[in-house]
């Protein structure tokens, strides 16, 4: 009898949770919403404005309260599942989380505060609430990168094509980066105008680094985390991060159109390939991040820093500022200062992290394969793919020849009192920075107009496909190059290493270049009727820079009118999107391609 009636009471226990199942789904999903956005913005206001100990309290109460309703959320969601154990093992991410959450918030309550300051003492409390904020701070970048992971299907039904979702990604970013710049603790002055707040953000989203303020003293360690924040978020894609969550999170329902996206963006061979691309940019950008700036926290001068602080806050935004081919600094004179212009080994580590930075995570899994696969025994030689050896040539031949004008140029200039082996090592750094990074070594205001001109042609090809950098990207230049000398010769196809290029990659390439190229000489001439008393030798660099995002500069972005500032923003997001990947979110597609009518010649030259 005691059986039938507990098998009775279970089975009427899950119709219950199957009728209601829906209903609570809906439910939590609103109050998650709520409770996410006012969590949120309690932060947003506690770093943002000044506070009062009533503010500061309500603040954390708001934060206590998030606390209590995810961890009662996620046991209604397990106690409603249909399948626990499954739930579990698919949420297994956010299930140590709230675990976590759950034995602090018992620890806080069961665990007299008194006890705990007679054990660790008032100032070692004290000591204690920034580790604690920063805990908090790192809970809900957890929980609100789950919930953007939960969400991002949902962008299905907008009905965006890949390249329109990564161009709106973007200026959500930016957008909401200038926001966060506008807010009172972010500045030394506490305001700032809109179009200064939305250039820097655009700048650090964009990884470009052009500067209308001075990022060293204009904003406090909090506005300076928040660039930080962007160029990290910039370098990689915003939307590499919410499709990491979503194939984290969400396997089932990634849907082909985000794989798609990262394939795209990520220069994938195929669409099964971002996944598992996906996961190895994450952790190759940190650990290479984390290894640069060990390398950089030894090699500053010490006398730069008051402090130990500021010494690890100022390698690790170097780092990722490096690494993301970002160019931005905390000194007012970016790498000109006195006592960095000379830090040889400081110059030759900063360079390293963006020449892998520019190299492109496809090219990074290509060379690990390979690596792996030559060390395994029994193994036959596997050759790397045309891609990786296209980018790496290339590279070395534009680092190489860039060195080598520079010093030719320079050394008698810019870089006059110098010792040869510095002239040769700040040769080779700002050819390498050049090409996307946009640090500076010398002074662009006196550089020779012949090495401008040269620079631009750097800035113009940049990195290579699928990096942190921009430009048209080495392979294309490759590919106009073979393809110039191929038909000069008489060759009816195009080729590298025993393989031909198909008229889809040529064609990409040429509408590339002329895109670009149009974009340029429309943003040139329209900056040209803003900025009527600026030389048009340092416009054309300006805007080049820009849209390749190197961010090198003459001395002029600062002195931009208000129409001119918002043509770079216009041409640094444009130049970070790719001017193809634009275009086609611009354009419509054509319904029905597959005819073709009778051929014609057309003269050429």
């Amino acid at each position: 009898m005691k059986n039938i009636f507990l098998k009775q009471l279970r089975e009427s226990i899950n119709i219950f949770r199957y009728d209601k199942r829906r209903s609570v789904e809906r439910f939590l999903r609103f109050f998650r919403i709520l409770v996410s956005g006012t969590a949120f913005g309690s932060i947003v206001y506690y770093y943002g404005y000044p506070q009062t100990p009533e503010t500061t309290l309500i603040c954390f109460r708001i934060i206590e309260f998030s606390f209590l309703f995810y961890v009662v959320k996620y046991a209604v969601e397990l106690s409603f599942s249909l399948h626990p154990i499954r739930h579990i093992r698919r949420n297994w991410f956010e299930g140590v989380v709230i675990l976590v959450v759950a034995l602090l918030g018992l620890a806080y309550f069961f665990i007299n505060e008194s006890f705990v300051q007679e054990i660790l003492g008032s100032r070692s409390m004290e000591t204690l609430l920034p580790f604690i904020l920063v805990f908090v701070q790192l809970y809900f970048l957890i929980i609100v990168s789950i919930e953007i992971g939960r969400a991002s299907p949902l962008l299905a039904k907008l009905n965006l094509g890949p390249s329109a979702m990564l161009s709106w990604s973007f200026i959500f970013l930016i957008l909401s980066g200038a926001g966060l710049l506008m807010l009172p603790e972010m500045t030394t002055s506490h305001s700032i105008p809109f179009i200064d707040a939305l250039f820097t953000s655009a700048s650090a989203s964009c990884v470009t680094g052009l500067i209308v303020v001075d990022t060293a003293t204009y904003f406090t360690f909090k506005g300076q985390f928040i660039i930080m924040l962007l160029i990290q978020l910039g370098g990689i894609n915003i939307i590499s991060f919410a499709t990491f969550f979503t194939t984290f999170y969400l396997r089932s329902e990634g849907g082909v159109k985000f794989q798609s996206l990262l394939k795209d963006f990520l220069s994938a061979d195929k669409v099964s390939d971002s996944r598992s691309i996906l996961r190895e940019v994450i952790l190759l950008s940190l650990t290479i991040e984390l290894i640069g700036s060990a390398f950089i926290f030894f090699a500053w001068d010490d006398n730069l820093f008051p402090d130990i602080q500021q010494k690890i806050f100022f390698t690790i935004f170097h780092a990722i500022s490096a690494f993301n081919n970002a160019g931005f600094s905390l000194f007012s004179n970016n790498l000109y200062e006195l006592a960095i212009r000379d830090a040889m080994g400081l110059q030759v580590i900063i360079a390293l992290l963006i020449i892998t930075g520019g190299f492109g995570f496809a090219n990074f899994k290509d060379l690990r394969e390979n690596i792996s696969f030559r060390i395994r025994p029994g193994r036959t030689f596997r050759k790397l793919r045309i891609n990786t050896r296209l980018s790496t040539v290339v590279s070395l031949i534009l680092i190489l020849v860039g060195t080598v004008v520079f010093y030719l140029v320079e050394h008698e200039n810019t870089m006059l009192g110098r010792t040869e082996v510095q002239k040769w090592v700040g040769s080779f750094f700002q050819s390498v920075t050049t090409r996307t990074a946009g640090f500076n070594t010398v002074d662009f205001g006196q550089l020779a107009p012949s090495i401008l001109f040269f620079m631009m042609f750097l800035m113009y090809i940049g990195a290579s496909p699928g990096s942190t950098g921009g430009g048209i990207k080495t392979t294309t230049f490759a590919v106009l190059v073979k393809s110039a000398i191929d038909t000069l010769r008489g060759k009816k196809y195009v080729e590298f290493y025993r393989r031909t290029i198909s008229f889809d990659n040529m064609n990409k390439a040429y509408s590339l270049v002329l895109f670009s190229l149009s974009v340029i000489c429309l943003s040139t001439f329209l900056l040209m009727f803003t900025e009527p008393q600026t030389d048009f030798l340092k416009i054309l660099f300006e805007e080049v820079s820009a849209f390749a995002t190197v961010g090198l500069s003459t001395g002029i972005t600062a002195g931009l009118s208000f129409y001119g500032k918002v043509i770079i923003i216009v041409s640094m997001l444009v130049g970070r999107i790719g001017p193809l990947t634009l275009a086609l979110a611009l354009s419509k597609k054509v319904e029905y391609s597959a005819y073709r009518y009778g051929r014609t010649q057309v003269l050429i030259g």
